[in-house]
């Protein structure tokens, strides 16, 4: 705070060194002088509504969705009407069923690895606490591809199985092409998210809840189940609420399946019916669902600050040596997880792979792979772009309003690709409907363009480069900035000449999060790529579909490569931290 000793020219940090060709009043100087407030309020309101841009972006195809509720013919209402009477029912069923079973299954595959590497000692338990996070490099799909050639009737598991028992066929052999098997696929490829949450769940929580369970009687198992688990609860949610969104926003492995699902239902009134406005009113079921995970995921999120010993740092647990079988078992029940998620998949494409290499089309693997790399390098430097302007705006002008854009724009990575697809075709379309008569132009002028598609994109994987960036931003005292204002440094300039070098790190992250989503991202690639342009996603989904799974191998080990590298740095940290 200044006083009424402080010189003139000098300033605190919310004001700017005085020119040095003239005197400056000191009236202009003081923080407190109403010049100064008013140029202090039309910043922050400035940077206040700079925060909002990314989410009106974000927000767009959400409004292009909900358009479409009060729009429509007779013939979507028939469309509609005909759906509900026929299959919507099955395809309501299904996303229920899947969702139940998939939620189970990464709670166990989650919660039972997550204690086991954080509670005790067991041969190859550091390796597996950061294994345990490789099937995010796998995409769902690609399990799904992998299963199906692996347990199929023709594949190798059931052709040996007749040749051991001498049947013709096995009608007790579950078949994977169901609703049972995609919950297996999702449940083996989403639990890291569970794992993950668990895991810093059980560290950060103070070992003396655990060890005063186990002098009241306690076993291990029941101290789990009476005071880690409460404890741990918003945690679960949160981790659980993420994997059905991932789940409800898969296409790729329910649509190879065959088990029809509400979005494959989205992408059926779309495409097979030709209406459009139907599928965006589905899409709006979909996404009223979403939200209400999201809802549940926030307020899950909101109750973390009351658990815990307040006051206190987690106090490292002091683990339990298993050795001899029960070493083994805990191993065991570890590295299945993995097996299913990651191991069994990667090893049965790349058996694929292997045998079949004279027939990938290496001059159009070339291309698949410069378009893939090309969307995905735009894309993400768009998505740091936006994160650092709604980073630093969140720095300069923090409060409700600000929060409330941040808020908005993670909503996006909760949207799933088909949502983000029609809600921003509806308003594109207009769009090209009026440039058009404008113009005088015929056809379309924004929609089938890779311009479309780079904004899906940023939609939906904004979020992911601010959360990185925002970590960074936390990284760097505030005193910094109060230093680069009494230096005459700020707005743009304090971004570009003070913050920017510190955030090189954090900004490389955020780049290589979105490059490896955009990477593996299906639906809306699907939807909204411009004519003859394939990427690897997409051709590997091409491929499999036909049932040329041996060609499809190469571009989705592909995909699994580049997707390990952020796993791999998540990995190093996880290891770091042991």
């Amino acid at each position: 705070m200044l006083t009424d000793a402080t010189p003139v020219g000098v300033s605190s940090a919310h004001t700017t060194v005085a020119p040095t060709g003239g005197q400056t009043p000191a009236s202009r100087q003081s923080p407190g002088s109403p010049r100064h407030r008013r140029r202090h309020v039309r910043g922050v309101a400035g940077w206040r509504l700079v925060a909002w841009i990314p989410a009106f972006v974000v927000l767009v195809p959400m409004f292009g969705i909900l358009a479409a509720l009060g729009a429509g013919d007779a013939d979507t209402r028939a469309v509609l009407a005909h759906m509900l009477d026929t299959v919507l029912p099955e395809y309501a069923l299904n996303s229920l069923r899947i969702s139940l079973a998939v939620s189970c299954g990464v709670l166990v595959m989650g919660v039972g690895s997550a204690w086991l590497v954080v509670h005790y000692i067991f041969p190859g338990r550091r390796v597996l606490e950061w294994a345990l996070i490789l099937p995010l490099a796998m995409p769902a799909y690609v399990t799904a591809y992998a299963y199906t050639d692996f347990l199929q009737f023709a594949g190798p598991v059931q052709t040996a199985l007749r040749r051991l028992l001498g049947a013709d066929r096995l009608v007790w052999f579950p078949e994977i092409r169901s609703w049972y098997g995609a919950a297996w696929v999702f449940a083996g490829a989403f639990y890291p998210y569970v794992y993950l949450l668990a895991r810093t769940a059980f560290t950060e929580h103070s070992q003396r809840f655990f060890e005063a369970a186990r002098t009241l009687g306690c076993t291990p198992l029941q101290a789990l189940v009476r005071v880690a688990l409460p404890l741990a609860r918003p945690a679960l949610v949160a981790g659980v609420a993420l994997v059905l969104m991932e789940t409800l926003a898969d296409y790729g492995a329910v649509a190879y399946f065959g088990v029809p699902t509400f979005t494959t239902g989205i992408y059926r009134a779309w495409l097979s019916m030709g209406d459009r406005v139907a599928a965006a009113q589905l899409s709006a079921c979909l996404l009223v669902a979403v939200l209400v995970l999201l809802i549940a995921e926030a307020r899950s999120r909101a109750r973390l600050r009351y658990y815990g010993a307040p006051g206190r740092a987690p106090t490292t647990a002091r683990r339990t040596h298993l050795r001899g079988l029960r070493g083994g078992l805990a191993t065991i029940g570890c590295a299945l997880p993995l097996v299913i998620g990651f191991a069994l998949p990667a090893l049965i494409m790349l058996r694929l792979a292997v045998s079949e290499l004279d027939q990938v089309p290496w001059p159009r693997y070339g291309e698949w792979v410069y378009n893939t790399v090309r969307l995905a390098a735009v894309a993400a430097l768009v998505a740091c772009v936006f994160a650092l302007v709604l980073g630093y705006a969140q720095r300069l002008a923090p409060g409700r309003i600000t929060r409330i854009a941040v808020r908005l724009v993670g909503v996006g990575y909760a949207i799933p690709g088909a949502v983000i697809a029609l809600g921003i075709l509806t308003p594109v379309l207009h769009l090209d409907t009026w440039l058009g008569n404008f113009f005088g132009a015929n056809g379309l002028v924004l929609a089938g363009t890779g311009g479309v598609l780079i904004y899906a994109y940023l939609v939906r994987f904004l979020p992911a480069a601010l959360q990185s960036v925002d970590a960074g931003f936390a990284r760097i005292a505030p005193n910094l900035d109060a230093s680069a204002r009494s230096l005459g440094v700020g707005g743009w300039s304090m971004l570009r000449r003070v913050h920017l070098p510190l955030l090189r790190g954090s900004v490389l992250t955020a780049a290589l999060l979105v490059f490896v989503d955009v990477m593996k991202e299906l639906p809306a690639t699907l939807a909204l790529r411009p004519f003859n342009m394939d990427t690897l996603a997409v051709i590997t989904s091409h491929l499999a579909a036909d049932e040329r799974l041996a060609e499809a191998a190469v571009p989705a080990l592909t995909l699994v490569l580049v997707g390990l590298l952020p796993v791999l740095v998540l990995a190093r940290a996880i290891a770091r931290r042991q």
